[in-house]
């Protein structure tokens, strides 16, 4: 368990937050939207990805079925259709992208084509000796199933080229400098990609130049606020972001990446040549814009299951832990109440999960003299005003056992980044390029941070390094470890 944090020295009095959640206000005139509803209908947008499996599980039905294993029995030809599908699958062959070439997915085909029959075959050898198969006959097979494959992807994809050049659909360049202009002008001149710039973010107020024009004679308006961003996506019923440097770099990038993440759109990472180095864990076939690496950004892993176990643990191993500390909380409501006077629970705004804020309850340690001292002051713990009862509590973290209702009430987790004040937050999102991302996940009591000594007046980088990690490497027993090493640490009275 962590403890209250109070005061960054060199701050500035009246510091505003600015806003964290991604609001977007319905357009006048248009209809009222939830934010997280979908702005355009999902029909149609695996459209592709249909019609490739279908062409790929019909070759591979028909090609047995021509001649080469007329015995085999129809079920098989079935087989074969499905696994020919579920391999190329598994090889990501249906993934969307930017640039699609047959001939680039020879190679894979043949491979998967080449595993398919070997398996087949063997398998139907071993259960009838009539159901044999030549060596000529099997790589004939392969061969034709391999080509006829990559000659409808073919069709396909110059056929999707050209509808998608007829009706382009609109996306959003999100950077600046050359790079960000160069892919805006790369997408109006090669309408083969099938994607038409209607706007321009700028991460940088310096590089927005004219708010009506990007100044590559295009027209694209550039945007210079979130709020513009999400009210474009909506009217311009947006549906694909290209990232000129990772959103993960700035503040700003990481608040645009959760807002288009949302609303559901597809988002990549355009990145120039590389100068040399060759990235140690590259994807089988690299995407590419006109000559520029594009990788596919996906918002952290969604598992549904997993979370809502998760919720479950929180809310057993909460009421379980209220009730086997009653006693020890009532003892530290009246030890506060006679040293301290009356006001026992001490109440202070928090950011949880998507920046959104939630009153915290802990024991109260220390009176402030004002809510301003509350908000903006980092760290108390050597306060003279604090009384023996208050040091008592926060030295044995016993000030945080009343957090254990905010899990109770979903406004926390029993494992989480530590929750920071808005004041904090907005000034570490500042200096710390990874910090908002740490609101991916709800906040907790205690975290990974806090179980590897990052607590009170340590590295705030630090913490949120191991945050960002926790969040990326989740698991149900990562957490189970946590609260075993929190439990550990309480015999050790480390609060601060």
């Amino acid at each position: 368990m962590t403890t209250e944090s109070a005061s960054l020295p060199g701050t500035a009095r009246g510091a505003t937050l600015p806003p964290v959640s991604s609001t977007v206000h319905r357009p006048r005139g248009g209809p009222v939207r939830r934010y997280s509803e979908p702005v355009v209908r999902r029909v149609g947008r695996h459209r592709l990805t249909v019609l490739l499996a279908g062409a790929d599980g019909l070759v591979a039905g028909l090609v047995p079925a021509a001649g080469t294993a007329q015995r085999w029995p129809v079920a098989v030809f079935a087989l074969q259709a499905a696994a020919q599908v579920l391999l190329l699958s598994s090889r990501g062959l249906y993934r969307s992208r930017l640039s699609h070439s047959a001939g680039a997915e020879l190679p894979a085909v043949l491979g998967l084509t080449l595993l398919q029959w070997f398996v087949v075959a063997e398998a139907l050898v071993t259960y009838d000796t009539r159901y044999a198969v030549g060596w000529t006959t099997l790589f004939c097979a392969v061969a034709a199933q391999t080509l006829f494959c990559c000659a409808a992807r073919g069709v396909l994809y110059r056929a999707g080229a050209r509808s998608a050049a007829r009706r382009p659909r609109p996306v959003l360049v999100v950077g600046h400098g050359p790079l960000a202009r160069s892919t805006a002008t790369a997408l109006r001149e090669r309408t083969e990609y099938g994607l038409r710039t209607v706007g321009r973010v700028a991460l940088r107020a310096s590089d927005a130049g004219t708010p009506a024009d990007d100044g590559t004679g295009g027209g694209v308006a550039v945007l210079l606020t979130r709020e513009e961003a999400g009210r474009t996506v909506v009217r311009k019923r947006v549906r694909h972001v290209l990232f000129t440097e990772h959103p993960a770099s700035t503040p700003e990038g990481t608040e645009l990446f959760a807002l288009f993440a949302g609303h559901g759109c597809r988002m990549w990472l355009i990145e120039p040549p590389a100068t040399g180095a060759i990235p140690e864990h590259r994807p089988p076939r690299p995407d590419h814009l006109w000559g520029y690496s594009a990788h596919r950004l996906r918002p952290g892993r969604q598992r549904p299951f997993s979370h809502a176990l998760k919720r479950a643990m929180d809310i057993v191993l909460a009421s379980v832990a209220l009730l086997a500390v009653s006693p020890v909380l009532a003892a530290c409501a009246c030890a506060v109440r006679i040293w301290d006077g009356p006001g026992v629970i001490f109440r202070q705004e928090r950011l949880g999960l998507h920046g959104e804020p939630f009153t915290l309850l802990k024991f109260r340690t220390l009176r402030p003299a004002d809510p301003h001292e509350s908000a903006t002051r980092w760290n108390v713990a050597g306060d003279g005003r604090m009384s023996t009862v208050g040091r008592a509590l926060r030295r044995t973290s016993l000030d945080e056992l009343p957090q254990l209702w905010n899990v109770l009430r979903g406004d926390m987790s029993l494992v989480g980044p530590r929750p920071e004040r808005p004041f904090f937050a907005a000034r570490f999102s500042t200096l710390h390029p990874g910090y908002q991302a740490r609101h991916r996940m709800p906040v907790g009591i205690t975290g990974l941070a806090q179980v590897n000594g990052l607590r009170g007046d340590t590295s705030i980088e630090d913490r949120a390094r191991f945050d960002n990690r926790y969040i990326e490497t989740w698991s149900l027993w990562q957490d189970v470890c946590v609260l075993a090493r929190t439990v550990l640490s309480l015999f050790r009275c480390g609060g601060s």
